[in-house]
């Protein structure tokens, strides 16, 4: 039943005109992050280090929680408007298979962005005249900044699940991603959900030592809370008053 739904999310996500945000919101950050690195090659003398520290500070703190943000409210806009939770709540889905369903499209679009960004960096690079090896830390980066992204999404499926409009959960990714990266400076990275996406991207420090043990308890318990909460609403709605 699962895979029935992850299909049927795939099918409503097929034409929805949110992917143009994955194909412009990431090359903003790559662009930025290039002119700046290229502006400051006197105090950036660390090559393809310091350029993923320009890119990495503009996506992990603005542009991919935003990005997620919108792609999370997008999915849960068809069940909020003409009534479609009546039907939604009255199919024979479990309440916990229709949130996995959406939260494994998101983590196939974490994945995605993650990989474009990565296109992005080693594009951007080689423009910059960056003549050395790329970092071996490269694809460890994408990875674990893709397993935060997956928390990101997950808590914003929450908020967009539990609030029918549309601007006010991406409000809260932007925020989110700003106060990500001032408590990721504090040193508690790892007990807030939006400070895991820069931390597993090693944003704006890939020199890092990342707390692995303590990074992978913090997305694992994130995607518990969220996905408790998110099932618990759904299993609580009223189809009548949906």
């Amino acid at each position: 039943m699962l895979l029935r739904a992850i299909k049927a999310e795939v099918l409503k996500c097929r034409r929805a005109p949110v992917w143009l945000a994955f194909l412009v919101l990431p090359v903003f950050p790559a662009v930025l992050g290039t002119f700046n690195y290229l502006g400051n090659l006197e105090v950036l003398e660390d090559q393809w280090y310091s350029l993923w520290s320009q890119h990495t500070l503009f996506s992990s703190m603005f542009f991919l929680p935003a990005l997620f943000g919108v792609f999370c409210a997008w999915q849960w806009r068809l069940e909020h408007t003409d009534h479609n939770w009546n039907a939604v709540l009255t199919a024979p889905v479990p309440a916990g298979t229709l949130y996995l369903a959406k939260l494994a499209v998101d983590a196939a679009v974490s994945l995605l962005a993650m990989a474009f960004i990565g296109v992005l960096f080693v594009l951007s690079g080689k423009l910059a005249g960056i003549t050395a090896p790329l970092p071996p830390e490269l694809p460890r980066w994408l990875l674990l900044g893709a397993l935060g992204g997956v928390v990101v999404c997950a808590v914003q499926l929450f908020f967009s699940l539990a609030i029918r409009a549309f601007a006010p959960p991406v409000a809260m990714a932007l925020v989110g991603g700003i106060l990500g990266l001032m408590v990721t400076s504090q040193g508690w990275g790892t007990a807030f959900p939006y400070s895991l996406l820069a931390l597993g991207m090693a944003a704006n420090n890939p020199r890092m030592e990342l707390p692995l043990p303590s990074f992978l308890t913090g997305c694992a318990g994130y995607l518990v809370l969220a996905a408790v909460l998110s099932i618990r609403w759904l299993s609580r709605r009223d189809a009548s008053t949906a």
